[in-house]
């Protein structure tokens, strides 16, 4: 088991940390499991200057994770069904995180199989709701510190192959600088990012 990604790995920007992300390897601990994915697909959030954000009215009881030290865990419920994993950036109090949009699964394969219900591998993992599920991450995970390295954590990973490509994020509501910015980051010609929206124009980064 290599060392998780230290505190100062997140202590930077969304922006900044979001495509350095990409080729880490996400590791969670599961009864007895090692359930593990290569990001290959992630979403910056800044704070208060983001319309887009949780983070843009301050801080509430659901996104207090978001204002926490940088390297923890803030997962949220959406639709009241999937949850959605961030890991917290930034200086404490920023209200800033870079959401984890998909990942390319390694190991436990069997065991996101089970937990989906899907036998497909380009399905277990490319989606922020499908990941969690793949690799039982919910609410009780909220707040988890990854840098401790255990139960649920990001260890670095050989630097991808694949070039790096940037579009507006998925499904964000707020003002127009928000919707346009190109804050989703992924690997480009992964089989195992998300399906991009037809009107999510993708340019090559940086």
């Amino acid at each position: 088991m290599a060392e998780p990604l230290p505190r100062a790995f997140y202590a930077r920007h969304a922006v900044e940390v979001a495509p350095e992300l990409l080729g880490q390897i996400l590791v969670r601990t599961w009864k007895g499991q090692c359930l593990a994915g290569r990001i290959v697909e992630v979403e910056a959030y800044s704070g208060g200057d983001d319309a887009a954000s949780h983070a843009f009215r301050g801080p509430t009881p659901r996104n207090r994770s978001m204002f926490g030290p940088a390297g923890h865990a803030y997962v949220y419920l959406i639709y009241g069904v999937h949850h959605c994993l961030n890991i917290v950036t930034g200086r404490e109090g920023d209200g800033q995180a870079v959401l984890i949009r998909a990942l390319e699964p390694l190991e436990g394969i069997e065991m996101m199989q089970a937990l989906r219900g899907k036998r497909d591998l380009h399905q277990l993992t490319n989606g922020p709701g499908k990941l969690c599920q793949a690799l039982a991450i919910d609410r009780k995970l909220d707040g988890h510190d990854l840098c401790l390295g255990q139960i649920l954590w990001v260890e670095p990973g050989p630097s991808p192959q694949e070039p790096i490509a940037t579009s507006p994020r998925v499904g964000v509501r707020g003002d127009s600088l928000a919707l346009q910015r190109a804050w989703r980051f992924f690997l480009d010609g992964n089989p195992f990012v998300s399906r991009t929206p037809l009107n999510n124009r993708a340019t090559r980064w940086p």
